[in-house]
C-alpha cells in the first residue's frame, strides 16, 4: 500500500466503494487523513464499514468540512450528468480528484525521480502496459504495475528511488488527475469510445491529451488524425516527443515495416529487430504496442537486446489475442477484450483466413467499418443481441450462422475449420461488442470461450498468459 501522506491531517470524502475505492480510503487513512466514505450501493457501504472505513451519507454532511472528494473512476464526473456527490463538492468549492492523482502527488513527495510510465489510448493500452512491465522485470528492474489493469494504484509498493511504475490510465482516471506528470506518457491511438461519459469525441481526445501533455517525454501514435493533431500541438509547445507508427515511414521516431521494428534518428534509419514468430505480439496493432514499449524502455537504460529478449518471452494477456489452443491446423484465439469494431478489425487484420465468432451487446457503430476485412472471414458465427444486426451487415459478403451462444459457436466453428482445405486457419473470438447481454464482463466471456475450446477432443493447450 502507498499511504497517502500528502493528505495527512486533512478531511477527505470518498465516493465509490468498489475495490479501488476501498483501497483509496485505506491509503488515505494510513497516510493520516480523516475519511468519510459513501456509495449508492448499500452492500458496498457495509463492506467498507466492515474494513474499518467510516461511512456516512454524503448528502447529509457539511461539505465545507472537506479538503477533497476522491471519486471512483466509474462515477460520472460530467456526462450524462454529474453525479450528485460531484455537484455537492463543486457547490462547496471542494477539489475533485481520483486515485491516480493521489499516486502522482505521493510520487512527487517521496521519489520524484522514480520512473513513471503512464499508458492510455482507445485500444491496446493493457497489452502495452503489461508488455512494458514484463520487459523491465525481465531486465532485472524493480517494477510495479497497476492502475486500470490489475491492481489499484494505491495498493502498489510506495515510491522509492529506482522503482519503476507502469500504470494504465483510462480516460475516466485521467479526468480525475489534474497534475498527472509521468516521466514517459504514451498515447497509442484514439477512436470513438465512452462518448456517453465524455459527450463528444473532441472532449474525449482532450482528456487523453492531458496524459502526454504533462509528461517529461510524450510517446504518441501517428496512425490516426486525432493523435497526429495532438502530436503537432505538443511539438509546437516544445514538448519532448517520440513518435511511433505502423503505417508511415517516419523521419524521426520508431516505426514498423510488417514485423520489422525500425528507429529513425538524425537522418539515419536503423533496423532494430523483428516480431516475426512472437505469437503474443502478432498483428499490426501489436506492432504499435511493441513500438510504444520500445520507446518507453530505452530511456530507462535498457539495451535493444534486453528489450528483444523481453518481447520474445512475453506471454501475452488473457482475452487479448490470447492463443488458447490448437487442434491440428486450427488455432483458437480469444480476443474477448475486443468490445468495439476498431479492436475487432485489428484482430481480423492479423490472420489471412478466419472463422469469426462475433456479437454480444451491440454498440451504435455496429460492424459496417469492418467490411474491408470480410474477405478474410471464411464464416461468421453470431451470438447475443447483436446477431440479427450483424447478419444484416454481413449480408451476402460472407457466409454466417446465428449460433446464439459461445459454446455453440465454438463447436460449429471448430467443425467447419477442421475441414478447411486452406491449411492454417484461425477460430477467432473477437466480438466487436460489449458482453453484458450474456456475461458479467469480457473476462467471463473469454473464459467461456476458453472452456469451450479446451473441452474439444484432442485440443492442445498453448501456454500461460498474464491475467
Amino acid at each position: 500500500m502507498i499511504p497517502a501522506s500528502t493528505f495527512a491531517a486533512k478531511t477527505v470524502a470518498v465516493f465509490g466503494l468498489g475495490g479501488s475505492g476501498i483501497a483509496t480510503a485505506r491509503a488515505l487513512i494510513a497516510g493520516g487523513a480523516a475519511v468519510v466514505a459513501w456509495d449508492d450501493n448499500p452492500e458496498s457501504v457495509a463492506r467498507a464499514g466492515d474494513e474499518g472505513v467510516e461511512t456516512r451519507d454524503l448528502r447529509a454532511v457539511n461539505w465545507k468540512d472537506f479538503d477533497a472528494l476522491v471519486l471512483a473512476p466509474g462515477v460520472p464526473l460530467t456526462h450524462p450528468r454529474p453525479h450528485w456527490s460531484v455537484e455537492l463538492a463543486r457547490a462547496a468549492g471542494v477539489e475533485i480528484i481520483g486515485d491516480i492523482e493521489l499516486f502522482a502527488r505521493e510520487r512527487r513527495a517521496r521519489a520524484p525521480d522514480a520512473p513513471f510510465i503512464a499508458i492510455t489510448g482507445t485500444n491496446g493500452k493493457s497489452t502495452t502496459t503489461a508488455l512494458i512491465a514484463h520487459v523491465l522485470k525481465a531486465a532485472g528492474r524493480d517494477v510495479q504495475m497497476g492502475g486500470n489493469i490489475g491492481r489499484a494504484v494505491m495498493t502498489l509498493e510506495p515510491p522509492a528511488a529506482g522503482r519503476h511504475y507502469v500504470v494504465e490510465c483510462s480516460s475516466y482516471q485521467i479526468d480525475l488527475a489534474p497534475t498527472l506528470d509521468p516521466s514517459a506518457g504514451i498515447l497509442l491511438n484514439l477512436s470513438p469510445d465512452h462518448l456517453d461519459r465524455h459527450g463528444t469525441m473532441e472532449d474525449y481526445a482532450a482528456i487523453k491529451e492531458r496524459l502526454v501533455a504533462g509528461s517529461d517525454t510524450a510517446i504518441v501514435g501517428m496512425d490516426d488524425a486525432h493523435c497526429r493533431t495532438i502530436a503537432a500541438r505538443l511539438e509546437q509547445a516544445g514538448r519532448k516527443m517520440a513518435r511511433i507508427s505502423v503505417t508511415q515511414t517516419l523521419e524521426e521516431g520508431f516505426f514498423a515495416r510488417d514485423a520489422m521494428l525500425l528507429r529513425a534518428e538524425g537522418g539515419r534509419t536503423e533496423r532494430l529487430f523483428t516480431l516475426e514468430g512472437i505469437g503474443s505480439l502478432r498483428g499490426r496493432h501489436n506492432a504499435q504496442n511493441a513500438l510504444a514499449a520500445l520507446a518507453a524502455c530505452l530511456p530507462c537504460g535498457l539495451a535493444i537486446e534486453e528489450i528483444r529478449a523481453g518481447f520474445e518471452s512475453f506471454p501475452g494477456l488473457a482475452h487479448r489475442m490470447e492463443q488458447v489452443g490448437r487442434l491440428k491446423h486450427v488455432l483458437f484465439v480469444n480476443d474477448s477484450k475486443a468490445t468495439n469494431a476498431d479492436a475487432a478489425g485489428r484482430a481480423l487484420s492479423s490472420f489471412p483466413r478466419v472463422y469469426w465468432i462475433a456479437g454480444g451487446l451491440p454498440k451504435e457503430s455496429g460492424i459496417g467499418s469492418l467490411r474491408p476485412f470480410f474477405g478474410r472471414v471464411a464464416k461468421a458465427y453470431l451470438v447475443g443481441e447483436a446477431a440479427p444486426a450483424f447478419a444484416a451487415t454481413l449480408g451476402e459478403a460472407t457466409e454466417y450462422e446465428i449460433s446464439g451462444t459461445i459454446e455453440a459457436a465454438v463447436e460449429h466453428a471448430a467443425r467447419d475449420a477442421a475441414g478447411d482445405p486452406a491449411g492454417e486457419v484461425v477460430v477467432l473470438l473477437s466480438p466487436a461488442c460489449a458482453s453484458f447481454d450474456q456475461f458479467r464482463n469480457f473476462e467471463v466471456r473469454g473464459e467461456a470461450f476458453r472452456d469451450a475450446v479446451l473441452s474439444l477432443s484432442g485440443v492442445e493447450t498453448l501456454g500461460e498468459t498474464m491475467e
